[in-house]
């Protein structure tokens, strides 16, 4: 597409501005589907959604024409979103008519509705699938290299504001999670004063001295440290004579 960046990057201040503000995820989620049909060679798109027990429902669509076509996916347990969701893979379908042997009755029902392609993205994060966008076009034809990739940018965005709505949610995890970011601290504070005291140096010289620790024993911060504190550790082996 020509001339994109001035749209992209309203796009991406706009689905920004959402997720600092008190946002609806389903709002989130109808933008981001907006803003793929308008940024991508595509003419519809969809999120779907995992629960629980792994079954997939509509989050968002452009269209009920979309709608109908992603429920139709869950009906017949069969189509790209599927895949992608259960696999974490992308799939990729440049022309229904041709490549729709392992989903017939959904690339039936997709041409059946004008759709001749589409591309189905999983959302997740690092080992977790939560959903998968897709997208449909009604002409054939692979997407562009420069498409996929704001699709996929597109897809992270969702799934970071699907998740943080689900921990903004529930107030008491937020708090769990700030406290634990705070005693987290606290441990490392004290890690350093037993270093400091021991090796003689000062509080930003204990520190890096830990943190360099830690990286070369392949150990979290958190752990040397809570280590440092309680005695556990073997400060001659992981710092030197120095912490000794």
């Amino acid at each position: 597409m020509v001339d994109r960046e001035g749209p992209l990057v309203r796009a991406f201040v706009d689905l920004a501005d959402t997720l600092v503000a008190d946002y609806d995820v389903i709002e989130l989620a109808q933008r981001l589907v907006d803003h793929c049909v308008h940024l991508l060679a595509v003419d519809a798109a969809g999120i779907m959604l995992g629960d629980p027990g792994g079954r997939l429902h509509v989050l968002a669509s452009t269209s009920e024409q979309t709608r109908l076509l992603e429920l139709f996916q869950v009906e017949v347990d069969g189509g790209p979103c599927l895949q992608a969701y259960r696999t974490g893979r992308e799939a990729l379908v440049d022309d229904l008519q041709l490549d729709s042997a392992q989903w017939q009755a959904f690339a039936d029902r997709a041409v059946s509705e004008g759709y001749l392609a589409v591309f189905a993205l999983p959302m997740r994060l690092r080992g977790e699938r939560i959903g998968a966008i897709n997208l449909f076009r009604t002409a054939t034809g692979h997407l562009s290299n420069a498409d996929l990739a704001v699709a996929r940018a597109l897809a992270d965005i969702a799934t970071i504001g699907i998740l943080q709505e689900r921990v903004l949610a529930r107030n008491e995890t937020v708090t769990h999670q700030l406290q634990g970011a705070l005693d987290t601290r606290v441990i490392i504070e004290q890690a350093k004063g037993v270093l400091a005291e021991r090796s003689g140096l000062d509080m930003d010289q204990a520190f890096a001295m830990l943190r360099k620790a830690a990286r070369d024993n392949n150990t979290r911060l958190t752990d040397l440290a809570r280590s440092v504190v309680d005695g556990s550790a073997d400060s001659a082996d992981l710092f030197g004579r120095r912490a000794t």
